[in-house]
């Protein structure tokens, strides 16, 4: 899936924050909230045929959606928001906008908004309402709170997987994709038995992907089991054995990340360690033993992936497509699904 990206770095700095300006143009007014040199900033958004998800760095600002911004450009969807920095501000009907960094909360487009926080970088995940339409007691309820509960940020998490899965996913996937991210918010908003059985399997994709990131954080670390996973991520032994069934165990799992890190290292060309090295600092017992489990896993041996990827045959490019129009504002992008 190829994003929509737009950036006002290479742009003279006097340029930078109308460019800016204009890239919100008809969702957002957008105001200073310092007095700034430059204003360098980004956004990606992915759109999708139901909904969209957007991934924006830029300094202190302050966002407003005001009543002639409602009237001109009556966009309405709702917009699940994931900063590392507190947000202030209101919205609409009197609701104050009060969030921590890393807490999820819920705003509409539909309503009068200010959005107000210091430099930050933050997903958005856009919810039109004709494609979540039965979500609306839930959202609407839900707007300016802060989903500071187990599950909200539970959603938090399931929202940076979204955005780290984008570019692996194909155009079969969106119609699963909507209606995994349909239970999941549901489940997240507005917990109730039903909906907690039909967002169970994402919740169990969040949980784990974080347990995931933390094996692929300490592969090198020859404490690496169960137990050691359970301590630090805050999970019982019962539900990681549960999540890791269908890949023959936990500790089958951490041998297989190993192996994987072992492939990516015998694939860099800048990697100069020998493979009794890289064995030893992925915790296998020896070369050998590396060597006959990397070639049940992949049918290959090491010295051949090192072999291929010195001359060069396991470069890969992904093309882009350069003959599609890309929306011009963030506006656009959103009138696209």
């Amino acid at each position: 899936m190829i994003p929509v990206r737009f950036t006002t770095s290479g742009l003279p700095i006097r340029e930078q924050f109308d460019a800016w300006r204009g890239w919100f143009d008809g969702v957002f007014n957008i105001a200073l909230n310092e007095s700034e040199a430059g204003f360098a900033a980004s956004s990606v958004v992915w759109t999708l045929d139901e909904f969209g998800l957007s991934h924006v760095k830029a300094p202190a600002l302050t966002a407003v959606r005001d009543t002639a911004l409602l009237r001109a450009n009556p966009i309405d969807h709702w917009v699940i928001t994931l900063g590392h920095r507190r947000t202030v501000g209101s919205g609409g009907g009197g609701l104050i906008l009060d969030v921590p960094g890393s807490v999820p909360y819920v705003a509409s487009l539909g309503r009068e908004l200010v959005s107000q926080r210091s430099s930050d970088e933050r997903l958005q995940l856009y919810l039109p309402r004709d494609s979540f339409r039965e979500l609306a007691p839930l959202l609407d309820a839900a707007q300016a709170q802060a989903l500071d509960t187990p599950l909200g940020r539970l959603l938090g998490d399931y929202i940076g997987l979204l955005q780290r899965s984008f570019s692996e996913l194909e155009a079969a996937d969106m119609p699963r994709l909507t209606n995994a991210v349909r239970a999941m918010v549901m489940a997240c908003t507005g917990p109730s038995s039903d909906r907690l059985d039909l967002a169970s399997s994402q919740i169990n994709v969040t949980r784990r992907e974080k347990v995931r990131q933390f094996i692929d954080q300490n592969l090198r670390e020859p404490r690496l089991d169960a137990t050691m996973l359970c301590r630090e991520v805050g999970m019982s032994r019962t539900q990681l054995y549960r999540l890791f069934q269908d890949d023959g165990g936990v500790a089958r799992y951490i041998r297989h990340r190993r192996l994987l890190r072992g492939y990516a290292d015998l694939s860099d060309t800048a990697n100069g360690a020998s493979i009794n090295a890289i064995a030893d600092a992925l915790c296998f017992e020896d070369a050998s033993s590396f060597s006959r489990a990397f070639k049940q896993e992949f049918g290959l041996n090491p010295r051949d992936v090192r072999a291929a990827a010195a001359a060069g045959l396991l470069l890969r490019a992904r093309r882009q497509d350069a003959g599609a129009e890309q929306p011009r504002t963030l506006r656009e992008c959103l009138l696209q699904f």
